[in-house]
This record gives structure tokens, C-alpha cells and sequence, in this order.
């Protein structure tokens, strides 16, 4: 592993206060030794005065990668149809939390909350509500200006949401530290790029057996660092790594682990489903971990603090992690759950609607973006937890005649138009 080792120079204080971040990483190292890539993530993005999380947080063209619903409004649309589709098929219950992990700058909750007020006479008897859990004061403040205009207003000390407003369509908006933080209820959830920039752990098979990859210091160049290979198993090689692995080199998400099992117990007791959206594999990829900067790939090692630093998600881990409390679909490809949501269809309206080339160039380029295999298209998947008897009637196997059939899930079915 000690190839992917870095330098760090000129551009990292260009980069506007890296060095400090690296000083505040180097003088950690020599104090208690290498650390883990978890531990290394978990300072390079969310350490409180120099993470890159919560000094900047770059999404959209002028920060250091684009997302989905910053690319077109028709994702965020169809994201809003799935949600609808869902509380409808599930018997259309009187309250509805939508809850999102990581919701960048809003753009996605602002274009599902579009569609809501679009279809808002399916949703009259519903009470909505929308509940963001996000940890960057930076990206909260962003989040307030687009949903509200600006509106929203500390919560009392004694309230688990720390900020609370209304957004332009009249729908209560609150804003937590932590899932644990919204309040229990019937909730469909939402993490969209979220689980993809949760620390991970890295494991290498060698003749010895499993060694943890760890970060560390450069002996030779003071202000470079490297990864090295734990001398011994770790705690989290024994805890971590499934005795059936046939990897040489594994990445694991302990903290994706933990946040589904948060998620299949709330759905599980009260009702409601997940839906992740993501770069991802289902258990077959090795070594996934880089960064970004600038839109481009950035060495992971070099100038801390700089740049977006994510792995794919591995799909098959969140599914053991559900421990059998909810069912789980995919994780089927970005543009197969787009097609099978009818995105075509609401293209081909937006070009109708459309009077100028440009806007009609802008959506066949969006489409593109979104669709095109070498693009958006094959390297994100969808993936959701359901309870089960959304997929299955509970007494379906003593009497399988008596039950009309369930309706498809919308994005993982073909849904056959009207």
C-alpha cells in the first residue's frame, strides 16, 4: 500500500489553511502513532475548525463535485413521485416525515417539495413534515436559504431540532445533529450521497493473515504522509471482516452499518421506507477509497482537508446490516430506477414545453448526465428498505387466493402506464 503515498506542497496553502490541517494531523501521528482511514476521514471532513464539511463543502459547478439534483430538476421529481407512490401504496397514513441524511445544499428536498405542492390535493388529509439531519453549519445555513428564504430560526435550547422554519410551500422544515435527534414517527427516509462519505475502515489480506491499513507519517519527508499496514490484527480486522471473504482487500463502513440498523428498527416500529441512492457495488469491489477536488480526482493523502474524500458503498453490508427487520430491494442501476419512474415520459414533456434551443439543449444534457452508462448512469444505484409486509401480505401462505396483489415499488418494477 505504501505506493499511494503523497506529497504535500505549494498547492496545499494555496489551498487555504491545508497546511493546518496537515500540522494538526502530523503532530497527532508522531503523539500516538499511525491511525485508522476511518479516523483519518473522520478528521479530513468533519473536524470542527478545519474540515473540509465544515469550512466548505463544495457541491454544485463552483465547489469540488456535482450532484444529481444539481444536474436537473427532473431527478429531484421523480424522487418526490417515489415518495408518494410508496405512502399511497402503503395505505396513505395521516402523518408523513420526510427525513433526509446529508442534504447538501437543499436542492433535492426543494424539488421533492415542489412535486408534494404539484400533487398537494392527494396530500390534503396528510400532515407533512420535513426533518434534515446535517452537521455543517455551512451547508444548514445554504439548506435555510433555499427551502425558506432565509426564514428559519433557532430552536430553544430545550428542542432536539436546532434550527426550524417553514418552507415556501407552507411545510414545516426542522434541521438535527443526529438521527437519533428526529422524533419517532411513520417516516420515509432519504440519503442521497450520504453514506459514500462515511468513514471507512481498510483491510488487506496478506501471507499472515488480515492487517488493518492505517495512516501515518512519512518517516523520510516530515510533511508527507503514507499508508502503512497495522503490525497485527486491530480490533476492527476481527470485528469487521466476515470469516466467508474472498477480497484480498475489503473497505467497511462500520458507521453506514450502524445508521441502517437505526433505519430498519424505526421502519420496522413505525412504518414508513428508505431509500439510498448512491455510487456503489454489492461486495465485489476492493479498493474504492479517493478524493475530489475541483471536479477532478485528488490524492486522498494530500492536502487534508482540501478535498471530498468518499468510497462506494457497499450494498451487500447495508443489506446484513437490515438483520432481516425490513426488506430490502436493489441495489438496481441509477438509470434503470429512472426509466422504470418514467423519466422518458417526462422529458419528452419538458421538450414539448420548452420554446428555446437552449433550455431543450440543457435538458438533453442533463438526461445524458443522469442516463449514459459511462456517466451517472451505471455508477449510481438505488437501494431501499421496506417493511415487508409491503412485499409480502402476512397471511398470504395460509390463504394465497384471498388477497388482491400488492402494487409494484415504483423504480425497482417496470411500471406499466395507464
Amino acid at each position: 500500500a505504501a505506493r499511494l503515498c503523497s506529497g504535500v506542497g505549494g498547492e496545499a496553502e494555496a489551498a487555504g489553511g491545508a497546511g493546518a490541517m496537515l500540522r494538526h494531523l502530523a503532530r497527532k501521528l508522531r503523539a500516538s502513532g499511525p491511525v485508522t482511514v476511518a479516523e483519518y476521514m473522520r478528521e479530513a471532513l468533519t473536524n470542527p475548525g478545519q474540515g473540509y464539511y465544515t469550512r466548505r463543502g463544495g457541491v454544485g459547478e463552483s465547489g469540488d463535485f456535482i450532484t444529481s439534483p444539481e444536474i436537473s430538476q427532473v431527478f429531484g421529481e421523480l424522487i418526490g413521485i417515489w415518495y408518494i407512490s410508496e405512502w399511497m401504496a402503503m395505505g396513505k397514513p395521516s402523518t408523513f416525515q420526510l427525513v433526509e441524511l446529508g442534504p447538501g445544499r437543499g436542492t433535492l428536498t426543494e424539488d421533492i417539495l415542489r412535486v408534494f405542492k404539484q400533487l398537494s390535493s392527494v396530500l390534503s388529509k396528510c400532515d407533512v413534515s420535513v426533518h434534515l439531519v446535517e452537521v455543517s453549519p455551512k451547508l444548514s445555513e445554504i439548506q435555510a436559504v433555499m427551502l425558506t428564504g432565509g426564514k428559519a430560526q433557532p430552536s430553544p435550547e430545550d428542542e432536539s431540532a436546532y434550527m426550524k422554519g417553514i418552507s415556501k410551500t407552507g411545510i414545516p422544515i426542522f434541521w438535527y445533529r443526529d438521527i437519533q435527534d428526529v422524533p419517532a414517527g411513520y417516516s420515509f427516509y432519504l440519503a442521497h450521497e450520504f453514506f459514500d462519505a462515511l468513514p471507512i475502515h481498510k483491510f488487506q489480506r496478506t501471507e499472515k493473515g488480515w492487517h488493518e491499513v492505517l495512516v501515518d507519517i512519512d518517516p523520510e519527508v516530515p510533511d508527507q504522509l503514507r499508508f502503512v499496514l497495522s503490525p497485527s490484527r486491530t480490533p476492527a480486522t476481527q470485528n469487521f471482516i466476515q470469516p466467508e471473504e474472498t477480497r484480498d482487500h475489503v473497505e467497511v463502513c462500520p458507521e453506514a452499518g450502524v445508521i441502517v440498523q437505526r433505519l430498519a428498527s424505526r421502519i420496522e416500529k413505525d412504518g414508513g421506507a428508505a431509500l439510498v441512492a448512491d455510487y456503489g457495488h454489492d461486495g465485489t469491489k476492493t479498493d474504492t477509497f479517493r478524493g475530489f477536488r475541483n471536479h477532478k480526482l485528488h490524492d486522498v493523502l494530500s492536502a487534508p482537508g482540501t478535498a471530498d474524500l468518499t468510497a462506494d458503498v457497499d450494498f451487500s453490508y447495508l443489506r446484513k446490516m437490515a438483520q432481516g427487520k425490513t426488506a430490502t430491494l436493489g441495489p438496481i442501476k441509477q438509470r434503470e430506477f429512472l426509466k422504470n419512474m418514467g423519466i422518458d415520459l417526462r422529458l419528452q414533456v419538458l421538450l414539448q414545453n420548452s420554446g428555446d434551443t437552449a433550455t431543450r439543449e440543457q435538458l438533453l444534457h442533463s438526461y445524458d448526465m443522469l442516463m449514459n452508462p459511462e456517466k451517472m448512469g451505471d455508477c449510481f444505484n438505488f437501494f431501499a428498505l421496506l417493511p415487508h409486509h409491503r412485499l409480502v401480505h402476512p397471511d398470504k401462505k395460509d390463504k394465497p387466493e384471498s388477497k388482491s396483489p400488492l402494487p409494484p415499488v415504483a423504480g425497482f418494477n417496470e411500471l406499466l402506464l395507464k
